[in-house]
C-alpha cells in the first residue's frame, strides 16, 4: 500500500471512530510505529486529525460529540451482531431484562424476538419499537418515558423515576467508551444518569461494546469497570485493552465477529414514537 493510500484509509478510521491509536494502526497496516507516527503528522497539517499522545483523534468529535442513531448504526456492524448473538445466549424464558439506548442494544432487540414470556424494560426507542412490532411470541416491552436524545434514548428524571420501582434480572448497557481509569462514559450528562438508574435496578450488569469503544471518554462517567458483572466485546480489541479488561471487569467474553449468526429475518430501521408504556 502506498504511503498516501494508508494514510486516507487512516484518516477514514479516524472519522469512523471518534480514535485509534498508534498500536492498532501498526498491526492493522503492517507498517512500524515510526511510520505510522508520520502519517499521522502528516494528516495533522493537513487538518484531517487531530494527533494525541499514543494516537489520533478527530477533528469533528470531542468528549460531548454524540453522533445519531441512524450515523452510529453502520459502524461495525458485524461486530455488534456478534456481540448481540452472544449476549442472547444469556436470556431464558420468564426473564426480566432491561437494555439501554444504542445500535448494539437495538441489534440485541432484534435477536430477542425469538424469547418467548420475557418483559424487556428499555429506554431506547429503537429497541421498544423493534420489540414491540416485530415481536413473534409473548413479550411484555416497557418503554420508559423521558427527553429524547440524538442516539434516541429517553433521559432525565421521568425516565430515572420510573426505573426506580423495577427490578430486572439483567441489564444489558451500551456504552459510548471503555477506559482504565474513567471506566464506561457517554456524552451525555442525563443519559450517564439515567443508565447508573439502570444498573441499581438490576441484579447483573452485563456491557456490550465493540472494540472502537476501548480507550474512548465521553464527557460523563457512567460507572467504573468493576460495575460490570461481564463484558463482552470482539476480537479486534488490542492486546492492552484486553488485559486492563480482564482485570477490570467480573468476567470478558471476546467474540469473532468474521461470520456472526444473524437473525432470519433482517428488520427495517423505521422511526419510532416516544414515551409511553407498550404491552
Amino acid at each position: 500500500m502506498l504511503a498516501r493510500q494508508r494514510q486516507e484509509a487512516i484518516a477514514e478510521l479516524v472519522r469512523q471512530h471518534g480514535s485509534i491509536r498508534v498500536g492498532a494502526l501498526t498491526e492493522r497496516f503492517g507498517v512500524s510505529h515510526m511510520t505510522i507516527r508520520r502519517d499521522l503528522e502528516s494528516l495533522a497539517r493537513r487538518g484531517h486529525l487531530d494527533k494525541v499522545h499514543g494516537g489520533a483523534v478527530t477533528t469533528e468529535h470531542g468528549s460531548t460529540a454524540e453522533p445519531a442513531f441512524r450515523e452510529k448504526r453502520s459502524r461495525e456492524v458485524a461486530a455488534k451482531e456478534a456481540i448481540a448473538a452472544e449476549a442472547a445466549r444469556l436470556v431464558v424464558p420468564g426473564c426480566a431484562v432491561a437494555l439501554t439506548a444504542g445500535t448494539t442494544t437495538w441489534t440485541l432487540a432484534r435477536y430477542l424476538l425469538d424469547v418467548p414470556d420475557i418483559t424487556v424494560v428499555t429506554n431506547s426507542v429503537r429497541a421498544a419499537h423493534t420489540l414491540h412490532a416485530h415481536r413473534r411470541h409473548r413479550q411484555t416491552v416497557v418503554l420508559t418515558g423521558g427527553v429524547r436524545t440524538p442516539s434516541d434514548a429517553l433521559v432525565g428524571p421521568v425516565t430515572v423515576a420510573a426505573l426506580a420501582s423495577l427490578h430486572v434480572d439483567v441489564l444489558f448497557m451500551g456504552v459510548h467508551g471503555m477506559d482504565a481509569r474513567k471506566g464506561f462514559s457517554t456524552p451525555n450528562l442525563e443519559e450517564a444518569e439515567t443508565n447508573r438508574a439502570m444498573c441499581r435496578s438490576a441484579r447483573r450488569v452485563v456491557v456490550l461494546a465493540d472494540h472502537t469503544k476501548w480507550d474512548t471518554t465521553g464527557l460523563a462517567a457512567i460507572v467504573a469497570l468493576e460495575a460490570a458483572d461481564l463484558l463482552i466485546t470482539d476480537a479486534r480489541i488490542d492486546r492492552h485493552g484486553r488485559e486492563v479488561l480482564e482485570r477490570g471487569v467480573g468476567a470478558l467474553t471476546v467474540v469473532e465477529p468474521a461470520r456472526p449468526p444473524r437473525p432470519a429475518a433482517p428488520l427495517p430501521l423505521t422511526d419510532a414514537p416516544t414515551g409511553g408504556v407498550r404491552t
